[in-house]
């Protein structure tokens, strides 16, 4: 997951739905993350930023394809410096935020995690044109219980794991951001090998397919106001 080589880095590929559009203007969205948000072993389609795009365009929302400033293995501090390096625009509609598993992975401390997911929260609040409400900050998801987690300390992973979101979760609130959790849902594939991907570890289309559910009710309620 963790350190491949392979990654695609900051697409900027637009496309209109055809459904009618409820909205003023097109939406615009930023994903942040690493492997979880590049979508590694699966297609372009099936990342879940990409789902959550079309979906919403199912619902005659017009939706830019996402700007992604993700990759597979990085932590906070890689995707802060990424940020800085890419410097986005500003008046994004649409943030999202899913980092931390590599940082449980290399073994990085809950403090420093903390300092530096607060710190990419709050960019991702000022990418969103300082509007929270835009925000979207989603679960680390539980890797321990993919074949290639099984093969390791299973249980100290998820363990480790849902204390990195008790941190995100506790930032996330102290901010009134929205926080999706998807942690439960990406304990299904312990059960269900058709969500994990060919390589063992990352989720597949079908998995991200499960989070883009949890996720669209949350956006759609915030985009109300929009």
């Amino acid at each position: 997951m963790l350190y491949s080589v392979l990654f695609a880095f900051s697409f900027f590929i637009s496309q209109e739905f055809m459904a009618e559009n409820t909205f003023s203007g097109t939406i615009k969205y930023l994903a942040l993350g690493d492997s979880y948000t590049i979508g590694e072993q699966v297609s372009f389609e099936n990342r879940f930023p990409v789902q959550l795009v079309k979906k919403l365009g199912l619902e005659g929302i017009k939706v830019d394809m996402p700007v992604f400033i993700a990759k597979t293995g990085w932590t906070t501090d890689e995707l802060l410096e990424a940020i800085e390096l890419n410097r986005p625009d500003h008046d994004y509609d649409i943030v999202t935020l899913l980092i931390g598993v590599n940082n449980q992975y290399r073994g990085r401390s809950l403090e420093q995690y903390a300092i530096e997911f607060e710190a990419l929260l709050n960019k991702s609040i000022y990418y969103a044109n300082n509007k929270r409400d835009h925000v979207f900050v989603i679960s680390i998801p539980d890797y321990g219980v993919t074949p290639f987690g099984q093969g390791k300390d299973m249980n100290t992973i998820s363990r480790e794991i849902d204390l990195f979101n008790a941190v995100n979760q506790r930032i996330t609130q102290k901010y009134d951001v929205a926080y999706v959790p998807i942690t439960s849902i990406s304990r299904k594939a312990f059960d269900d090998t058709s969500l994990v991907a060919g390589d063992g570890l990352h989720p597949s289309g079908e998995m991200y397919a499960l989070w883009v559910d949890a996720l669209f009710p949350v956006i759609m309620d915030r985009l109300k106001h929009y």
